[in-house]
């Protein structure tokens, strides 16, 4: 991958936003990592509204499922209802294992459910492995869809 993969993550968590931060920045591949807090925070970043006006459009998006003010549910079912969003492959990546979570954010839409490990060390596999997967598998639009 010739640009590093921009990622957004949405995660209240304090330790979990290091977890990842720190794990993403000892991977081999470039990473653009942003965090916002909450859904309220995740939905004007993406849409560019304040105080994001010059945000970068996101190549994937981590999601938490439960934030306070908007949940991850809303904002997953916002994403993939915006034309000019939904193309953005969104990774639920939450504490919940719950089927009906897992049913609910497939139903909406979510390019994948990861239940966020306990351990420590299954937690950094867990986002190696997206982001090897995302990050050198794949092939993700870097631009916004014309015309859709």
């Amino acid at each position: 991958m010739s640009q590093p993969l921009r990622v957004l993550l949405v995660e209240d968590d304090v330790a979990d936003v290091a977890l990842v931060t720190d794990a993403f920045a000892s991977q081999d591949l470039a990473s653009d990592l942003h965090h916002v807090a909450d859904g309220v925070e995740a939905l004007a970043f993406l849409r560019r509204e304040d105080p994001y006006p010059d945000a970068p459009r996101p190549d994937l998006i981590l999601l938490d499922l439960n934030m306070p003010r908007v949940d991850g549910r809303q904002v997953l079912a916002e994403i993939k209802a915006d034309d000019s969003l939904k193309a953005i492959p969104v990774v639920v990546f939450t504490t919940s294992a719950a089927a009906d979570d897992v049913v609910t954010s497939y139903g909406a839409h979510a390019n994948a459910y990861v239940t966020k490990p306990i351990d420590l060390d299954d937690f950094e596999r867990a986002l190696a492995e997206i982001r090897g997967f995302w990050g050198r598998t794949v092939t993700l639009p870097h631009d916004p869809p014309t015309g859709t």
